[in-house]
């Protein structure tokens, strides 16, 4: 079993909404990719809660893991797309996602072996991250995708988040973040990496460069991939999509060579579509 815990969000653009949170993201794309998966998260008891467990069930996601405040709202993002066709994100404060419960996470898991995919937004507030740091210590794998959200993610909050995980994905700027804040010199990427990998106890390092592809470090050595031309209509969950066919590639002992083109295939693929959801080929 995988379970993806964090933030569930509408994304509100100019024109349209779209429910999304990297971890709802992730899961589809674990779905998809025909993996058993459960999403922990929490909503609040109001209209877009509802909205939420409607879109979530077209989704094909588990709906047990899903909370719901009495008091808190569902989580809202206003998204806007830059002239580079990044996006930029304004992230409401609070949202029911800061108060994941653990006790109905521990119950629903039990005693079964799992797989935890986690990132480092949902660790604003104590409340989720004493949830995610409980189920870190009893996951059989950690998967940890960075994803720094300013003001919101914080070097404390991904330091805490880095130690004996299994992958940890970052883009480049967010390494050399990473780098500037552990106190590593200089700004060679590979040298940062090689760094954080010993300090941390990570296993492996996903590193995405957008058009210029990604790269991987660990036990394995180097391993890169150019990255597939993409006519780019928005990012967003690009970059869920990419974690997703990586944590599949490792869970089932890919070589890295593929596990890096595929992801970057479906990386891609989803770049050149509107919304961080759709309809996934079977590639």
């Amino acid at each position: 079993m995988i379970v993806t815990v964090g933030e569930v969000v509408w994304d509100i653009f100019p024109s349209r909404r779209v429910l999304g949170g990297a971890p709802v993201n992730v899961a589809y794309h674990l779905l998809a990719l025909g993996l058993e998966v459960t999403v922990v998260t929490r909503i609040g008891s109001d209209s877009l809660a509802e909205e939420t467990v409607r879109c979530l069930g077209a989704m094909g996601v588990p709906l047990a893991g899903v909370q719901s405040d009495p008091s808190l709202p569902t989580g809202r993002v206003t998204v806007t797309i830059g002239r580079d066709n990044e996006p930029h994100f304004d992230i409401v404060a609070p949202a029911a996602w800061d108060a994941i419960a653990i006790e109905p996470v521990l119950a629903m898991v039990g005693d079964s072996p799992f797989a935890l995919v986690y990132g480092t937004l949902a660790q604003r507030d104590p409340r989720s991250r004493a949830t995610i740091r409980r189920l870190r210590q009893q996951a059989s794998a950690r998967f940890y995708d960075v994803n720094l959200r300013p003001p919101f993610t914080t070097a404390d909050l991904v330091f805490d988040s880095l130690p004996d995980t299994d992958l940890v994905k970052v883009n480049g700027a967010e390494l050399l973040c990473l780098g500037q804040w552990a106190g590593i010199a200089g700004s060679d990427k590979k040298n940062i990496a090689q760094q954080l990998l010993k300090q941390y106890n990570i296993t492996v390092l996903a590193v995405t460069e957008g058009p210029e592809g990604a790269w991987l470090l660990g036990p394995e050595g180097f391993c890169e991939h150019a990255g597939f031309p993409t006519t780019v209509a928005d990012t967003v969950g690009a970059g869920d999509a990419f974690f997703a066919a990586l944590i599949d590639g490792i869970l089932n002992h890919r070589p890295w060579s593929e596990c890096l083109a595929r992801a970057n295939q479906r990386g891609s693929y989803v770049a050149g579509q509107h919304g961080a959801t759709p309809p996934m080929p079977s590639f």
